[in-house]
Order: C-alpha cells, then sequence, then structure tokens
C-alpha cells in the first residue's frame, strides 16, 4: 500500500469533518485573487470584503463548541461558549462596513476625478497631467 493510499482517505475524513475551514480557505484564496488581480477599483473593494468575511468565519467557526451553552451561569449547568469572539467580530463587520463605505466613496471620488475605476487608466491620466 502506497503513502498516498493511506494519507488520502485520512485528508478527505478532515476536510469532510472540518468543512468550514475548507471554506475559509476558500473565501481567503478567492478574496486575495480578486484584490491582487483585479484593476477595477470596485472589484478591488468586493475582494477586500470576501477576505474579510472569510476571516469572520474562522473566528466564529474557532469559538464554537460543540454541546455549549449561553455564557449564563447557573447551577448544574454544562460547558458553556466564549462570548468574546462573537463580540470582536460583531466589532470587526461594523469596521469592515464603515471601511466599506469610505473605499466606495473614494473610488466615487476617483471616477468624478478622472473618469474611470480602471487602475491602470488613472495611472495614465495622472501621468498626462
Amino acid at each position: 500500500m502506497s503513502a498516498m493510499e493511506i494519507v488520502a482517505p485520512a485528508l478527505v475524513d478532515v476536510f469532510v469533518a472540518r468543512y468550514y475551514h475548507v471554506t475559509f480557505m476558500v473565501l481567503v484564496a478567492v478574496g486575495l485573487y480578486i484584490l491582487i488581480d483585479s484593476k477595477n477599483l470596485v472589484k478591488k473593494v468586493i475582494g477586500l470584503n470576501i477576505f474579510q468575511m472569510s476571516v469572520f468565519l474562522f473566528f466564529i467557526t474557532a469559538a464554537y463548541q460543540d454541546g455549549a451553552g449561553p455564557a449564563l451561569i447557573e447551577e448544574g449547568g454544562g460547558p458553556y461558549a466564549n462570548p468574546l469572539p462573537h463580540v470582536l467580530i460583531l466589532t470587526a463587520i461594523v469596521v469592515g462596513v464603515s471601511l466599506t463605505s469610505l473605499a466606495l466613496a473614494l473610488v466615487v471620488r476617483v471616477y468624478e476625478e478622472y473618469g474611470t475605476v480602471h487602475e491602470d487608466r488613472v495611472e495614465e491620466v495622472m501621468a498626462d497631467e
């Protein structure tokens, strides 16, 4: 039996059991690809949002505990979920929305000034001035 025949089923089992980690990795890759590859400023903002959502997903799923209840201490209670990651993600969502609105406002301003949201064309217009 080869090493691949032994390792491959184990990896599949890990990916099936931890599918949210695979989702996180895919979203990170897609977000970074859009952010790096696209020359359109609006698409860059969308890529940044996808990347942010992947980080949110990672923190929320990392804080999940099977069978844990809310952090209300009562007699005979079982394991409790830590509320701190959820609070941090709520704050990060607010910051992300603010960042997105600021970035889109800047994109609108760039479009009004240069007549395009394409990065290369903006650089050409700036070089001509």
